[in-house]
């Protein structure tokens, strides 16, 4: 008891409400919250920069609807493909919980992409832009992981540690509240692209702003992997685990547009007369 009482208990119930056999769920509501934000962004954004975005209301069911399939699809394929490709009905089964934001990455690449060849839309302008509520809708998950007491840290004794009271299958000891430490990450990348959206040329914008949000995402994400309690004995790997993998792409690409909107610029500073 005196363990508990001097750190942070976490006991919330993951359930809102329930009315008969519908129930809300505080992930639900940070799922749909990311959602309506990064409408209403994308939505001033577009006014702001004089771009006509022919169906913001299409974009937003290519987006929930790539975003969905993908993470569910990462989740299956990416952290336990031997089980989901032997029971290939339980990839259906989203409401048993399990989304991969790697493959809601992939998803989101792919819907957009889907979505520009349609409306004959700039497919970097975008994807570009639409990182700045993306980076958003990280920190509202991860929330919602949060409420679900879900991707929990190691045991810790540093004094903000949290002791997941629902996690029964987990010592109940004070851990690492990865969740709160990715969301915060989140919110700081909003924030910083953000800024270079406001202090940026619309040309200048697009590589800047993707590869500083594939940069600093996935960064954050490798980092914060190795406080977290691996989430399935597969993936227990000797040195990094299968998050931290998947990340290393992500990364690298965004390295490279970085390298190239630095070189851009620097190019452009060349041709001004002194």
């Amino acid at each position: 008891t005196m363990l508990i009482l001097s750190y942070i208990t976490w006991d919330i119930d993951p359930i809102i409400f329930k009315l008969g056999f519908l129930k809300l769920r505080w992930y639900s509501l940070m799922f749909l919250l990311s959602f309506y934000f990064g409408y209403k962004m994308i939505k001033n954004i577009s006014l702001q920069e004089k771009h006509d975005v022919k169906s913001l209301d299409s974009l937003l069911y290519y987006l929930m609807t790539g975003t969905i399939i993908g993470a569910r699809l990462g989740h299956c394929l990416f952290y336990d493909p031997s089980f989901h490709l032997n029971n290939p009905l339980k990839i259906l089964a989203f409401w048993e919980g399990g989304l991969a934001s790697h493959g809601g990455a992939l998803g989101i690449i792919l819907s957009t992409i889907i979505y520009c060849r349609k409306y004959n839309e700039s497919f970097f302008w975008l994807i570009s832009r639409l990182t700045i509520p993306i980076a958003l809708a990280g920190f509202f998950i991860r929330l919602g992981n949060l409420f679900n007491s879900e991707i929990v840290g190691n045991e810790t004794s540093v004094p903000w540690g949290v002791i997941f009271i629902k996690r029964t299958d987990l010592i109940q000891m004070p851990r690492h509240p990865a969740q709160i430490y990715e969301s915060i990450a989140y919110l700081c990348v909003f924030w910083i692209l953000l800024l270079i959206f406001k202090r940026v040329k619309e040309k200048r914008a697009n590589f800047l702003l993707l590869g500083c949000f594939l940069v600093s995402v996935f960064t954050a994400r490798f980092f914060i992997e190795f406080l977290k309690v691996k989430q399935e004995s597969y993936d227990a790997g000797p040195v990094l685990n299968t998050g931290q993998l998947l990340s290393i792409p992500f990364i690298l690409i965004g390295m490279t547009l970085l390298s190239i909107s630095f070189k851009s610029t620097q190019q452009r500073l060349k041709e001004i007369p002194l």
